[in-house]
């Protein structure tokens, strides 16, 4: 069932499911496509990533991406 933007932003804005008027087949994230990449690491750096990955409760690649993400935004 198809509705009008305003329609769609005021069921939104006032927390009604608007998931039935989605087509998340073709959902896309901008500027988030994956690409794998394979980086060696001093094992030092490695039980450091882990230790603070267990402290603050994530994955280790959670832990490295935040981090990149953080310096990145700093240089550009």
């Amino acid at each position: 069932m198809k509705v009008k933007a305003r329609e769609f932003d005021r069921k939104f804005d006032e927390g009604e499911d608007i998931s039935t008027h989605l087509d998340l087949k073709k959902a896309r994230r901008p500027e988030q496509v994956q690409k794998r990449v394979n980086v060696d690491f001093p094992l030092w750096m490695i039980q450091q990533l882990d230790k603070e990955a267990r402290r603050l409760g994530v994955p280790r690649q959670a832990i490295i991406k935040v981090w990149l993400a953080e310096r990145l935004e700093k240089v550009t």
